[in-house]
């Protein structure tokens, strides 16, 4: 054996495959080399060996966030954070106490704040005047409230036609509300605000990197590839090596140049590449675009993101032809269905096509995931945080009971042999995989003992939700050499100063993370 570039040891090692239980890896070339106990890593030392004794640490495979928006995430992430605003009143005080120059930001403003009250631009108007900008993102990134100086600089006087199933809410006059739903429209105001300086957007996305490393995550799947992020993308790798692998998916939007999805394939770095294509069949529960079987409680939720859904089946077979794995966000049972469907009819690729989010579905789609060889991938804390074990939440009155009682089915997924990865939709929820590691696990948000949980017999054991970040995450991305502690695989790995598999979920939340590795090299080191 060549000596070891370096060699990690520790009082538990969980390889996540069969064989005795090591308490010592060695590493080479970015490869996990040897396995065995401590008095084997004086034989894989040589002069140039890097040795740590993690002592009762814990080692796992290096965790993999399921769905993440880097690049649209540090755009989204403007301004003021609204995420614990709770209350109008708060929304109001956030609004006044915000800086600016021109026009006030906020994001992950959480629609139950308005209490069942329609969303529109009013509170903002009782903050700071009408001829304040006000762009304010919603928590699910797909809708903004605006306000009317807004409107104004956007020149939105009413409602507008588009490609997709994007509206501008207006009342009854066609005045506009300033509640924007889906892209297309919430673009008409983005695309007048003042820009991010380049050097900006690459040291937050660096930012954002380290960050997400120094929680035990070695990769991540970028659910878009949109803008600058190419540039980003290639300027950050040639500064030095990325401290997370990334696999990314361009969006595919109804209209989409599908030659250029196609060529974009191509596109790689050392540590990144894009391979996949990702679409949305439906938008949001919250605001009444998702695509369900029967309308919601305020007659909403009738209709596919795509005007034609046919077109949405014809794109996913062009390009899964070709080779490309199709990804494709789908919230409510119609959508999801339809997606099923399509994916029936498209080819087995080596990369497995997969569904995000899987919000609300009865029985009798679960069972074919594993069926059809279609990865689930779920974000636990998108029901630990924005449901409730009641249905008093603005999620839960749209659907009502019935709908609410069959939503967010992890468990039953992975009992009926669905392949599970797990991630958080960064930025529309936390990205550290503790916290939902743990949310998986309680179904209800870690540290909030007090909370009842939301549908508790939908919980994975510690078991299913580590493999959710890695056997699972690995068998998603079709990558036989990722996801296991095993000799020739790839020398991704994450340090925990507690055991995720046998300490309490609310304790593992708030684990040290002393250490983690890519590709064979420390990338954090606490």
């Amino acid at each position: 054996m060549i000596a070891a570039d370096l060699i990690l040891m520790a009082d538990r090692i969980h390889t996540l495959a069969p064989g005795p239980r090591p308490t010592a890896v060695a590493v080479a070339g970015g490869r996990i080399v040897a396995l065995g106990d401590r008095a084997d890593a004086r034989r894989w030392r040589g002069p140039a060996t890097e040795v740590l004794d993690l002592g009762p640490a814990t080692i796992t495979p290096g965790l993999v966030d399921g769905h993440a928006h880097p690049v649209l995430g540090i755009g989204l992430t403007r301004g003021v954070d609204l995420s614990a605003v709770r209350t109008l009143p708060a929304l109001r005080a956030a609004l006044r106490n915000a800086r600016h120059h021109g026009w006030i930001e906020g994001w992950g403003l959480d629609p139950n704040a308005f209490e069942g009250a329609p969303l529109t631009c009013a509170p903002l108007i009782e903050a700071v005047g009408p001829e304040v900008p006000v762009f304010l993102r919603l928590f699910d990134a797909h809708s903004a409230l605006v306000s009317p100086r807004a409107l104004e600089l956007a020149g939105i006087t009413g409602r507008r036609e588009f490609r997709s199933g994007a509206s501008v809410v207006c009342d009854p006059a066609g005045r506009p509300t300033g509640h924007l739903l889906e892209p297309e429209a919430v673009e008409l105001v983005r695309a007048v605000l003042p820009p991010d300086p380049p050097a900006d957007r690459r040291t937050r996305l660096r930012e954002l990197m380290d960050r997400m490393a120094a929680t035990g995550l070695t990769g991540a799947n970028a659910m878009d590839f949109e803008e600058d992020s190419l540039g980003l993308f290639r300027a950050l790798e040639a500064d030095g090596e990325l401290p997370l692998r990334w696999r990314c998916a361009p969006f595919v939007m109804p209209g989409a140049d599908l030659a250029e999805v196609l060529a974009r394939q191509l596109l790689h770095g050392r540590r990144w590449r894009v391979e996949g294509a990702k679409f949305m069949i439906d938008g949001t529960v919250d605001g009444g675009t998702a695509w369900l079987d029967e309308p919601d409680t305020h007659g909403e939720s009738t209709a596919c993101f795509w005007p034609d859904p046919a077109e949405y089946r014809a794109a996913a077979g062009f390009l899964a032809r070709q080779g490309v794995p199709i990804v494709t966000h789908a919230i409510g049972d119609a959508g999801i269905r339809y997606v099923l469907d399509t994916m029936a009819r498209l080819p087995r690729l080596r990369v497995p096509h997969r569904i995000e989010h899987l919000e609300t579905m009865p029985c009798s789609l679960i069972g074919r995931f594993a069926e059809l060889d279609v990865t689930a991938s779920m974000q636990p804390t998108h029901c630990t945080h924005y449901t409730r074990a009641d249905h008093t939440d603005n999620w839960s009155r749209r659907l009502g009971k019935v709908r609410a009682d069959r939503a967010f089915r992890a468990r039953d997924l992975r009992d009926q042999g669905a392949r599970l990865a797990l991630g958080s939709d960064w930025p529309i929820a936390a990205f550290d995989p503790r916290g939902i590691l743990a949310a998986a696990r309680l179904r209800r948000p870690a540290g909030a003992a007090g909370t009842e949980p939301v549908l508790p017999e939908q919980a994975l054991t510690a078991r299913m939700a580590l493999e959710g970040y890695t056997t699972q995450a690995a068998a998603a991305a079709g990558l036989p050499d990722a996801g296991r502690i095993a000799p020739g695989f790839r020398a991704d790995l994450s340090v925990f100063g507690l055991d995720p598999l046998v300490v309490d979920p609310d304790e593992f939340a708030e684990s040290p993370v002393p250490l983690t590795v890519v590709a064979g090299a420390i990338v954090h080191r606490s």
